[in-house]
């Protein structure tokens, strides 16, 4: 992601280091919490299918990632990345 071309951090003069803008740290959590709580789990389990017996209950949002892990094992079936 091109972070400095959003303007979310800036580069100290003379160092590799970066500073957050005050304005991007509230982008730049949500980003690292969708990439950690959402996109690592479904892409972890889009390549196995789950086997053994199904729960009984299933919760609305647990629905949502065996959806989203279905639809990402077709798109690679698809593409001919994974069998």
């Amino acid at each position: 992601m091109k972070l400095r071309g959003k303007q979310l951090v800036t580069r100290i003069a003379r160092t590799r280091n970066y500073c957050v803008q005050s304005s991007g740290i509230r982008i730049l959590a949500g980003l690292l919490t969708l990439r950690e709580k959402v996109i690592k789990p479904i892409l972890a389990g889009a390549g196995k299918p789950q086997r053994g017996p199904k729960p009984k209950r299933i919760g609305p949002i647990d629905q949502h990632y065996v959806n989203l892990q279905k639809e990402i094992r077709l798109l690679f079936v698809s593409l001919g990345i994974a069998m």
